[in-house]
């Protein structure tokens, strides 16, 4: 089966601007891949590349094997912009028909039934877009970009300005995608959120790809903590694999311990460190 998105080699040039140097990344069928990066490192570029609304200067980008921005490459293609915005007075049914109309496959509503009840708006059908929570709102932007079955969804910031609970409805739907194999490329500060739903992490500075993996791969240990009656015993150079003979010594020794961790570097500071420290 065809890669969901494939980018071999891409740079893109403005002028004396290389907004990428050569990024290759990929995203298979049911696989959720998050896209880090500063401002200005290229992932917006990347992602008109993808949706074929920029020309690369070298390289080629794929959509389920077919070309960038052919009709073969946006018929496979969803995408969810940062900052949609819906009319406030359409309902969710009838911004369903308006954008299956604009893709061309016509105003089916048993189709459109499908879709909010993939996301979980099935009650919502009749609800204008304005009397819509955030998260609401959210979701029906990924019933938009899920309109012609693609096999591949970018979105940019879907959990962006939404709450706890809102976030939570992301991520469950997110799951949801995956395991119907549709390959998700997911543009987001918001590190936490990525760590939890991402299968890998890909990070970009200056056009480059700087870092890529899953996150446990790409994080480091950082030694053992283990709670005690006097406190904490920090142990910087231990593995997890030392934990019970530290347990051992320390019950030995007639140390009660109440709590053991095993620390390792956040996604956050892989982050940091990988894009540039306060540049990110």
């Amino acid at each position: 089966m065809a890669l969901a998105l494939a980018a071999h080699g891409v740079e893109k040039r403005y002028g004396a601007v290389e907004a990428l140097r050569g990024v290759s990344l990929e995203v298979a069928a049911g696989e959720l891949v998050g896209l880090l990066g500063p401002n200005g490192a290229g992932k917006s570029t990347l992602v008109k590349i993808a949706c074929g609304l920029v020309h690369p200067s070298a390289g080629r980008v794929e959509v389920c094997g077919a070309p960038a921005g052919s009709p073969r490459a946006r018929r496979a293609l969803g995408y969810l912009a940062e900052l949609f915005r819906f009319p406030g007075w359409m309902t969710a049914d009838e911004v369903l028909t308006l954008h299956q109309r604009l893709a061309g496959k016509g105003a089916d509503a048993g189709t459109r039934k499908e879709l909010l009840e993939r996301v979980g708006l099935a009650e919502a059908r009749t609800r204008p877009v304005e009397e819509m929570s955030k998260g609401m709102q959210q979701r029906l932007g990924i019933a938009q970009a899920l309109v012609g079955s693609p096999r591949l969804l970018l979105l940019d910031e879907p959990t962006s300005a939404l709450d706890p609970a809102g976030r939570r409805d992301v991520r469950g739907l997110l799951d949801d995608l995956r395991r119907a194999g549709i390959g998700v490329l997911l543009n987001s500060h918001l590190l936490t959120e990525v760590e939890l739903v991402c299968d890998r992490v890909v990070i970009l500075s200056r056009g480059d790809v700087v870092a890529a993996g899953r996150p446990d791969e790409l994080s480091r240990p950082r030694g053992v903590e283990v709670d005690v009656d006097g406190g904490t015993r920090a142990y910087p150079a231990a593995t997890r694999d030392e934990v019970p003979a530290i347990v051992r010594d320390l019950v030995a020794a007639g140390e009660d311990v109440y709590g053991v961790r095993v620390l390792a570097t956040s996604l956050e500071e892989v982050y940091l460190e990988a894009a540039g420290g306060e540049d990110a």
